[in-house]
């Protein structure tokens, strides 16, 4: 499906704020090309091993070199956040509490993704103060670049983010995660704040890119249209927590971890298209695209119910990621261990799973104290005491007359409970 007539303003709109617009993206995107056809053969070449691994007990004794790998590839794998007895515990419930209660999941024949919030397991597992110190640090990867008070943000002080959980079966294909992009879809060019957050992009000064720099996301209006399962907070990191080792093959999580690269790539993508139809041989040779700002289409970007989904960049779409070569999978992970990935990085689940056992992740991802943030903890707060879905989710009747769900006794840390909008009991 097409996008609506109406998108070709937004490409206009983007034209006119910026000066010499046309010449400037188009060099840009020449570069862009070039330096693409590098990274992409990099990620290629090293496979999984790209992906940094670091272990939480090693977090703040990571040298300048570490950290900046991870901030480039936009992600981590976090070993032994949490004790393997413990998460296998939790797996052990969850198992348990779908067995014994009228869960809604994915595929209704086969139930493997849950659509579960407020379980005992997660509860614990949100308000886990070694979840929530890893968060944190990924928190502090992030950086205010303009004075915006300090009252506006911490990111010290974690937040709650209440999503599902999944066990995959082995055997089968799942074919309803390819590549996307989560945190907004035609809002990374449609809302003013949000088109902040790429502004050096679309200036033509790619390599300036900052997608840790804050000033533009603490309030940017990344669900303009009220989608479900569409986030309305910022998350600086997506991410799940283990609770069965899970190995490449095996049902997992694949990246494309060049964050700069692949935000560049698909914020500047809308405003080219290839000279040749049929689509010529030679696609990937930057002097068979040309820059054109006629059509309303922004590759990547579908109508989805009553917004739009995306971006979900595809061999077709975005040939220069070369997704079938660069979508890699993060390494073998087991129980304890936590998967982390910035916000604007591109990312699917694998479609086999070879392995043996069930594949069971908690997704929990890295959030920071923002105003917004916090009206949304406050809203989902209220949504945890009467056992109704988050606010970001679809509705269904709830969870509260579940055998395991979760109650605020449940939270015993301090941090957890403030994290989950709770008071924090005085001693």
């Amino acid at each position: 499906m097409s996008c609506p007539p109406r998108f070709v303003k937004i490409k206009e709109e983007i034209a006119s704020l910026f000066p010499e617009f046309q010449q400037r993206i188009t060099t840009a995107w020449f570069d862009l090309l070039s330096e693409l056809d590098q990274g992409t053969a990099e990620i290629s070449k090293q496979g999984s091993n790209i992906v940094p691994q670091v272990e939480f007990s090693q977090l703040s004794n990571l040298s300048a070199a570490e950290t900046e790998n991870i901030r480039r590839r936009g992600c981590v794998v976090i070993r032994n956040v949490v004790d393997d007895v413990e998460a296998e515990g939790w797996r052990d419930d969850l198992q348990e509490l779908v067995k014994s209660n009228p869960v809604e999941g994915s595929p209704p024949e086969d139930k493997q993704f849950f659509q579960v919030y407020w379980t005992q397991s997660q509860v614990r597992a949100r308000g886990h103060p070694n979840v929530l110190k890893a968060t944190i640090w990924l928190n502090n990867m992030y950086h205010l670049s303009s004075d915006t008070e300090l009252r506006d943000v911490d990111l010290s002080t974690p937040l709650t983010y209440a999503d599902r959980f999944r066990m995959r079966h082995p055997g089968g294909e799942w074919n309803g995660f390819p590549p996307h992009v989560d945190g907004g879809s035609i809002e990374r060019w449609e809302d003013p704040m949000v088109r902040t957050c790429f502004s050096e992009i679309l200036s033509g000064e790619w390599r300036k890119h900052d997608p840790y720099d804050l000033d533009g996301r603490i309030n940017a209006r990344t669900s303009l249209y009220g989608r479900e399962n569409q986030s309305s907070i910022f998350r600086t990191y997506q991410g799940w927590l283990a609770m069965s080792e899970t190995a490449p093959r095996e049902g997992t999580l694949k990246v494309f971890p060049n964050v700069i690269l692949s935000n560049a790539y698909t914020i500047m993508r809308p405003f080219f298209r290839p000279k040749t139809r049929p689509i010529s041989p030679n696609l990937l040779d930057a002097n068979n695209w040309e820059y054109d700002i006629s059509s309303p289409d922004f590759p990547g970007i579908y109508p989805a119910g009553n917004g739009f989904a995306g971006p979900r960049p595809s061999v077709e779409t975005h040939p220069h990621l070369r997704l079938g070569e660069t979508m890699v999978s993060v390494p073998k992970v087991y129980p304890g261990d936590m998967v982390f990935w910035h916000c604007d990085v591109v990312h699917s689940v694998e479609v086999e799973h070879i392995g043996k056992e069930d594949s069971c992740v908690m997704y929990i991802p890295a959030v920071p104290y923002t105003a917004q943030n916090a009206a949304y903890v406050e809203k989902q707060r209220e949504s945890f005491l009467t056992g109704i879905p988050p606010p970001d989710f679809p509705r269904t009747p709830g969870e509260k007359t579940f055998v395991g769900f979760g109650k605020p006794e449940d939270i015993e840390s301090p941090i957890g409970r403030k994290a989950m909008g709770l008071p924090v009991a005085v001693a």
